[in-house]
């Protein structure tokens, strides 16, 4: 079976008798316990991952703003309230009440549109008063037609109509995709560092290889330099950006506004997508752990189970994957009922996802925008309190959501 393209794309485009019979056992024991999830624990161990509930089903206003985007991948807001729109095709427009989607700025880095690839994420530097930096994440080719996540920064110009100076300060190595896992949302914490959440490329052993940059969230300076505070500086095979690695293919970053922690979340295969809060030097454990399936529904060859030793447990985990991309924190006072939320979108879900947050444990879902059976890539809280939220089609929207 073909793998998936963020899965709702895929599927367009996710000796002797005893030992068989003895294999197909095991393989039909691994497949069980991955999808009935982890044991129970005893008494005194630490609480069980935080495992999806029924979610109800919830109404919300939305108002369409633009249309005829090409796979738009994420947004980022500019200080006078107009938005930069990346398109997965290469572009990046900007958006202003008014006046609607520009054209395609220039500047923008040359990307490799390629399966998943493509131009992806948007951020504005923390000082973007001052510097007037924007950071984009894109797929990039190298010589033998490899594929990995690259990120660069330009400033954008006093006219909004180009980024000037754009460079590269940032490539994912080794290049390994052929077009898919790319990862590659971006986040600035408090102090200014650079979170790139980077996926494995569909190589799932290289999460595990220190050496490898497939499969980790990675932390830089803003330039590009490493800071010396990262968990694996100095470690001989290793390489200094990771903070974390098992990851397979997040693509969800945020910061949550009161602790200051980062957030991620990651695709699982068939079934297992994950939210994590992501320790420096931790492992999340793919493919050694997950909650999944391959997409032929045989066991994934190197999992062990549902959770291991030395593997940190995710906060929060869906049996069924919605698909998860995008994700904010709600913390605006506009919508006093939803302070406090977390915002997911949902590609083959087909939904924005509200989760009801207790510190770190989720303590309810709901699902919103279901009945308009759209593909959610990106979802970010604007500076009047509404939310903000990207649809992924060839003719992909930006709609303004709030309660209804």
């Amino acid at each position: 079976m073909q793998h998936c393209l963020d899965r709702g794309q895929a599927s367009r485009s996710h000796g002797g008798r005893g030992r068989a019979l003895a294999g197909l056992g095991v393989a039909i024991g691994l497949a069980a316990a991955t999808l009935a999830g982890p044991p129970a624990r005893a008494a005194g161990q630490d609480a069980p991952p935080n495992r999806a509930q029924a979610a109800s089903v919830g109404q919300a206003r939305v108002e369409a703003l633009a249309a005829g985007l090409s796979h738009p991948w994420a947004l980022a807001f500019l200080p006078d309230g107009s938005l930069l729109i990346t398109e997965r095709t290469g572009a990046l427009r900007r958006w202003r009440a008014g006046t609607g989607l520009s054209e395609p700025l220039a500047g923008v880095p040359r990307v490799a549109a390629q399966g998943q690839g493509g131009l992806l994420d948007v951020a504005l530097s923390p000082s973007f008063a001052r510097d007037r930096l924007v950071y984009l994440a894109y797929a990039e080719a190298g010589r033998d037609g490899r594929l990995s996540t690259a990120v660069g920064r330009g400033r954008l110009a006093e006219d909004m109509s180009r980024l000037e100076g754009f460079a590269r300060i940032f490539q994912q190595q080794p290049k390994l995709s052929t077009g898919m896992h790319f990862g590659s949302r971006l986040a600035f914490d408090r102090d200014g560092h650079l979170f790139i959440a980077l996926g494995e490329n569909n190589q799932r052993p290289a999460a595990q290889d220190l050496g490898k940059l497939q499969g980790k969230l990675v932390r830089i300076h803003a330039d590009g330099s490493v800071p010396a505070g990262n968990p694996f500086v100095g470690r001989a095979g290793a390489r200094p950006e990771i903070w974390s690695y098992g990851h397979r293919n997040p693509q969800g970053l945020a910061v949550h506004p009161r602790t200051g922690a980062v957030w991620l979340h990651e695709h699982g295969p068939r079934g297992g997508d994950e939210i994590n809060i992501p320790k420096p030097g931790g492992n999340y454990g793919w493919p050694i752990v997950t909650y999944g399936m391959d997409y032929s529904g045989r066991p994934i060859p190197e999992a062990r189970g549902a959770e291991a030793p030395g593997i940190e447990p995710p906060v929060y985990y869906w049996p069924q994957s919605p698909a998860i991309s995008g994700m904010a924190f709600y913390d605006a006072d506009r919508h006093p009922q939803w302070r406090g939320s977390l915002f997911v979108g949902a590609l083959a879900g087909a939904a924005l996802i509200r989760l009801s947050l207790d510190g770190e444990r989720v303590t309810a879902e709901e699902r919103l925008l279901a009945d308009r059976r759209e593909r959610i890539r990106d979802v970010r809280v604007g500076p009047d309190g509404h939310l903000y939220v990207l649809t992924d089609a060839a003719n992909g929207k930006l709609l303004r959501v709030s309660p209804r």
